[in-house]
């Protein structure tokens, strides 16, 4: 069943009034993989009345009021990307594609759609309903949980504090927010102050006692060292059997960032996907056309959430957390024997995975019982001795969804760490063989992301022996399979470390040694809350303080990319660095 987005089905349930009404800034996709629909539906599944209205015409109160105001709370999400990052390109072009708009055009999701949206529920709710409080309004989603503190703002390439003050929302909640969503709503709905809820943010006079005090946001825009600190902080205090609260001063009040909401057990988990999903985007959207999401999300299914890999471009660890949860294989196997039965599954299930698909089943157990390690991570700048890499679970989990009545292909398309398979002795040439006998289909995706190792290790990813030695294994196992299958790479250019020099030495070494031309480069995006982004803004490498070459221009940048892919700028001679960058040394790196 769907959330309803009209009087009209309000009326089909028998409700007069809505709870809570979740506003988003993609179309509305009933699916596990879409935050604003897992939400509703277990506000719904607890009883509460829960409406949705996606993408508002801002330029209208005819969208917002149509359901009514809520009781309770608004709920605001710009959607599963961050808005800016969902309009522009790296370059700062503006997209002409939203894969999560009606049609496929970019034109209903607008900049800083959260700071947009929350304006415009106050504003529309003044004219339509006069004489009453409008209700709290509570941001959420990826949008809200990168931008919950002081942040670099690559487009407007300054320093921006708190999304809650920009919003003049009420209350903020980061990260995967079931568990603080529902004690929230509870709140509310009993009268009670919710401002102990963990995993929310709120605007106070001073900080609480016992809060890390991160230095204001007028000290970290004056100092980027500050900035440095503060960040190194905010991202220390991340794991919920860990993490002080946090409170950060803008101007003459508090951004008071609550300890995070525990993690889900693996039965809260489970009965996230036990959900009934329709896995289709409501009819009242579809009929302005349908999304590109769905071609990938529709059949596929999430094995678990969070990453341990701590990319330092990546914003997985600061939204999902750095601890493995894993739904239990009844959950999966229950959720896949469900897809077989929908009119449209054709027996192919695009992909079986998480953020990285092969941290399936396995934990580190000093993190599950004490939280992550402040001083040190679990796979960079080589795999801790106390994670042990298990692919046995993943593997069982593969042989069962395949034996399905109704199943002809399983794709595991999510992320592989390589590194992770060649540092099971036990089980990780048994995974890939099954990968490249059953799960891939002429290609195989990885994410060495560059070769160069000064660059690589300011990205927090493996050096590229152990790429050298993957690929090698990958080939020898296709062949054995008798199979005719490749390995596509993804790269990164202009990444904060990376020149011209660099970039020519990858494409000698994928000439070389991966013997292949790349397609898939990406320009460097400067996402809010990654170290990567930290680098990009300060021009120091955050761990050693020491300079890291960091490339701003456009021009530069495009070069960087076309040097690899053999664009127009391609074959030109590589030019000088910008006057005044510098070459960072190399150096230990330490947390």
């Amino acid at each position: 069943m769907y959330l309803p987005t009209t009087r009209e089905e309000m009326k089909r349930l028998g409700w007069t009034e809505l709870d809570v009404i979740l506003v988003t800034g993609d179309s509305y996709i009933d699916s596990p993989y879409i935050g604003a629909a897992v939400i509703g539906k277990l506000l719904q599944r607890e009883g509460y009345r829960v409406g949705i209205i996606a993408q508002p015409d801002p330029a209208t109160d005819e969208d917002i009021t149509r359901l009514g105001a809520p009781r309770l709370f608004w709920g605001v999400t710009a959607g599963c990307v961050d808005s800016m990052v969902a309009n522009y390109t790296a370059l700062k072009k503006k997209r002409h594609n939203d894969d999560y708009t009606p049609g496929g055009d970019n034109n209903r999701r607008p900049d800083r759609a959260s700071i947009v949206y929350a304006n415009l529920i106050r504003r529309a709710s003044k004219r339509a309903f006069p004489n009453a409080p409008v209700p709290p309004i509570v941001l959420g989603g990826i949008e809200a949980s990168l931008r919950r503190v002081a942040h670099y703002d690559y487009w407007t390439d300054r320093l921006r504090g708190s999304l809650l003050f920009d919003a003049k929302a009420d209350y903020l909640l980061y990260g995967m927010a079931e568990k603080a969503v529902l004690e929230l709503a509870g709140c509310l709905r009993d009268g009670l102050d919710p401002r102990a809820v963990r995993g929310l943010c709120y605007i106070g006079k001073e900080a609480p006692a016992g809060y890390l005090e991160l230095p204001s946001l007028e000290t970290v825009t004056a100092d980027k060292l500050a900035f440095i600190e503060m960040f190194h902080a905010f991202y220390r205090n991340n794991d919920p059997l860990s993490a002080q609260g946090l409170a950060q001063r803008h101007g003459e009040r508090y951004l008071i960032q609550n300890p995070p909401a525990p993690h889900q057990t693996q039965a809260e988990l489970d009965s996230v996907y036990a959900l009934e999903y329709e896995r289709a985007q409501h009819p009242f959207y579809e009929q302005l056309g349908p999304v590109k999401a769905l071609e990938t999300i529709r059949f596929s299914i999430s094995t678990h959430r969070g990453c341990y890999g701590e990319c330092n471009f990546c914003a997985i660890a600061i939204h999902e957390g750095r601890t493995i949860r894993w739904r239990s294989p009844k959950s999966i196997l229950t959720e896949a024997e469900n897809i077989t039965h929908h009119p449209q599954f054709k027996g192919y299930i695009a992909d079986l995975g998480g953020p990285t698909a092969n941290m399936y089943g396995f934990e580190c157990k000093k993190k599950l019982a004490k939280g992550v390690c402040a001083d040190k991570r679990c796979v960079h700048p080589n795999l801790c001795p106390l994670m042990k890499p298990d692919h046995r679970p993943q593997v069982e989990l593969l042989r069962e969804v395949r034996r399905l009545k109704g199943v002809k292909k399983v794709f595991v398309a999510s992320g592989i760490r390589y590194d992770l398979v060649l540092s099971d002795s036990a089980c990780g040439e048994t995974y890939l063989r099954e990968i490249t006998a059953h799960h891939v289909s002429g290609q195989m995706k990885v994410a060495p992301e560059h070769t160069d190792e000064r660059v690589l290790d300011l990205m927090g990813k493996p050096g590229s022996a152990s790429l050298l030695r993957f690929k090698e294994l990958y080939e020898h196992l296709s062949r054995e399979a008798g199979k005719d299958q490749y390995l596509t790479y993804y790269m990164i250019a202009a990444h904060p470390g990376c020149s011209e020099i660099e970039m020519r030495r990858m494409k000698d070494f994928v000439g070389r040694k991966l013997r292949i031309h790349p397609e898939q480069v990406q320009i460097f995006t400067p996402t809010p809350s990654t170290y990567s982004t930290l680098m990009y803004y300060t021009g120091l490498d955050p761990f050693t303080l020491q300079p890291v070459y960091v490339e701003k221009d456009p021009l530069r940048k495009q070069h960087q990319k076309d040097m690899l892919t053999g664009g127009p700028a391609g074959n030109q001679p590589a030019k000088k660095p910008a006057p005044g960058a510098t070459k960072a040394p190399g150096g230990k790196r330490s947390l």
